[in-house]
């Protein structure tokens, strides 16, 4: 997998645990403030799409994960 690969998937899966946990109609529920962190993930990719910095691709590269083709569907 490439960093792009890498981020999607993290972000992805932050995303639906947090709304899992932080719903609820969930059967997870936990509380409404794990809905800061769909918010936070959201404000961290909004911001990497104009300004290029991502803490997660920067912790990728030191793990040694290559770039790559951003591949989509």
């Amino acid at each position: 997998m490439t960093t792009n690969e890498y981020v999607r998937a993290f972000a992805g899966a932050f995303v639906l645990i947090s709304l899992a946990l932080g719903v609820e109609a969930s059967p997870l529920f936990v509380s409404k403030h794990f809905l800061w962190v769909t918010a936070f993930v959201g404000a961290n990719l909004f911001q990497s799409a104009f300004t290029g910095l991502c803490p997660l691709v920067n912790i990728l590269h030191k793990l040694g994960v290559k770039d790559g083709p951003a591949r989509c569907g």
